[in-house]
This record gives structure tokens, sequence and C-alpha cells, in this order.
């Protein structure tokens, strides 16, 4: 099928559409990685970065905020950190600013039902007083009709579905106040001359063009029909796809001079892969990875990456470093290990104490 066609039958799907996905002239975007329901870390970063007041109000003017997706799982905070984008978003427009939440893999999985890494704590914050009833209605309507007199299956149905877990599937689904701004949302933006997305790309997909990415990605989670073979759950598409932050820097040079050639960059920022607790720069600077591990669940590492008037630098523990654009970032590293307290990852991986 062409790509006209292909566009075509995707623009055609109820509420898929082709949002901008392409900014120019932005003197400074601040970037932040995997959050996963790590509220106060989040917070934060945001304020070390100057986005955000202590009321947690939208202080960053003109600046665009990306944030490469995986706001959810794993952390009990998942809810605050969504609402609290979504607050961002509309704040930051009225300034001449620009907030991207972009599609992770947990965002697509909250959506189409992979639930492994929701916690508890996140259940519970969807837990109302009516709860109960709500899940027992849930329970008439979803349960096996041939065992649901059964105790003991009963007993494990509601198990594996804590109070709370039907408000949490409704806020997810298409119409749900979750699963209906994240259909709306880009897995990858390309601002300047910087290409933003949760995994990276892969050669399968470095000669897809950005816009039809972002249609297909939004489609597929509005028609769960279309994930089978399609891009949101290959582990090559952008939302999976580790290659740019774990495999051999030599053997990848070429491929990753290819990515920026294709997508007219001179470099690739990624969440997904965790580093040790730092910004860390691979291939020369032409891709930075800014998952730190910001949640209790990893580090808890307060750093972003800041891009000001083309230059890249890290907020690392509320310090502006430098990003280094030669091959060997030791000297970066060292300082950026230099502010952590003892025993942290980062400076474990670099035998310090």
């Amino acid at each position: 099928m062409r790509r006209t066609a292909i566009v075509a039958l995707l623009l055609a799907l109820p509420g898929i559409s082709p949002g901008q996905d392409t900014f120019s002239g932005v003197k400074r975007i601040v970037a932040v990685g995997d959050v996963h329901g790590g509220y106060d870390e989040f917070v934060t970063v945001l304020r070390s970065a100057g986005v955000i007041d202590k009321s947690n109000k939208w202080t960053g003017g003109a600046t665009h905020l990306v944030q490469t997706g995986d706001c959810v799982d794993r952390g009990a905070a998942s809810r605050k950190v969504l609402d609290l984008l979504i607050n961002l978003e509309n704040q930051a427009k009225k300034a001449k600013g620009r907030v991207h939440p972009l599609i992770g893999n947990h965002e697509a999985m909250n959506m189409y039902g992979d639930l492994r890494y929701v916690s508890a704590g996140e259940y519970e914050s969807y837990k109302t007083g009516d709860s109960a009833e709500i899940r027992d209605r849930a329970y008439d309507v979803m349960a096996d009709p041939a065992k649901k007199g059964d105790p003991v299956y009963r007993k494990q149905w509601y198990d594996e579905r804590p109070l709370g877990w039907v408000e949490h599937r409704q806020a997810f689904a298409a119409n749900g106040r979750y699963g209906k701004i994240i259909l709306e949302r880009n897995a990858i933006v390309k601002i300047n001359d910087l290409l933003f997305m949760h995994g990276g790309i892969s050669k399968k997909y470095v000669s897809v063009p950005l816009a039809d990415l972002n249609l297909k990605i939004r489609a597929e989670l509005k028609d769960f029909k279309l994930l089978q073979g399609g891009v949101a759950m290959d582990d090559q598409g952008p939302l999976w796809y580790r290659g740019l932050a774990n495999d051999s820097e030599t053997e990848l040079a070429p491929f990753v001079d290819s990515v920026l050639s294709t997508f007219g960059v001179s470099r690739v920022v990624l969440g997904h892969t965790p580093t040790a607790g730092a910004v860390v720069p691979r291939f020369g600077g032409k891709v930075i990875l800014i998952d730190v591990g910001m949640s209790k669940h990893y580090n808890q590492s307060p750093a972003c990456l800041l891009i000001e008037d083309g230059k890249a630098f890290a907020m690392h523990r509320g310090m502006k470093l430098a990003i280094p654009t030669g091959n060997d970032p030791g000297s970066y590293l060292k300082q950026a290990a230099a502010i952590d307290p003892p025993g942290t990852n980062l400076r474990k991986s670099l035998g310090l104490q």
C-alpha cells in the first residue's frame, strides 16, 4: 500500500489526526526522561530547570519542555504526574512555550492493558468510596459466566483487580481522561535540529517519515486490532528499541549518521534505557540518553537535559554541566559524580565511594 493510502486510512479512524510534531526557532529546551510515578522527584527537576515555581505553575516562558514518555507505572504517583503535565501544557501555551509529553512504551501498555508494572499505590490513587460497588458490577459483566459462582475463581478475580483497578482501566480507555489525551500526543517530535523519542530509531523504521510513525502509533492505540504487526508493540519500534543506547558505538556509528541525515538533525535524545544516574552522551554527543532513573524505584537521580541556543547541558542536582561532544565523556561524568552524595549508582559505576 502506498504511503498516501496508508495515511488516508489512518486519518479515517475516529479521533486520529496529524498533530504538529516539528518545531523550529526554539531558543531553550528542557528534556526530562522516564518519571515512573516519581512525582516529587519530577517536580524537583522541573524547578531546578526553571520551568515551574514553588506552586508548580509554569515559569518557563517560551521554553519547550519535552518529557520522553514513561510517566506511569512502578511508582505510586503516576496520576499526579499526568495531571501536572496536563496543567503545564495549557499554561505553557499561554506563555508562548510548549510542553511535549511523548508516548512511551508504558503509556502504550496502560492503554492496551499490559498492567504488569502498575503498582499497588497507583491503583490506590484511583480508589473512591464507590470502588467496591463498581468492582462488583464489573465482576457481573466481565467474569466468566461458567465460573462466576465459583468462590475460588471469584477470589482470584478480585485479587487480580484491587479496588481502583476498574477506575484505572476507565481512565486509560480511548475515551477516558488519560487515554483520550495520550491519543492526541506524539511518540516523536523534532525541535530545531534535535529528535526526541522514548526508545530509539532502528534500521527497520529509519526510512518511515516522522508524521507517519506518529499516526501509526496513535492509530494502533485507538484500534487494538492494529497492534499485532504494528509499530507500538514492536521491539524495533520507537517505543521499545534500545540499540542506540546499548549497542557498540563503533559498529553503529554509520547508522547513527544516517539517522541524523534522514531526519535532518544533529542529535537524537532518548529515554527508556536507564543510565547509571546521569545524562549520558553517546556517539560523540550525537545520541543523548536522559533516563537517569529519576523515581524511587531506581536511583532518585534529579537530572535533565538543557538545550540553550543550540548548546547542550545537563542540569545535574541543580548544577549546570556542559555535555561534551567528544568520544570520551569521562571527565563530565566525574564532574556529575562529584555532585552526588555517597553511594549513588553513578559514583559506584566510576569506582568512587
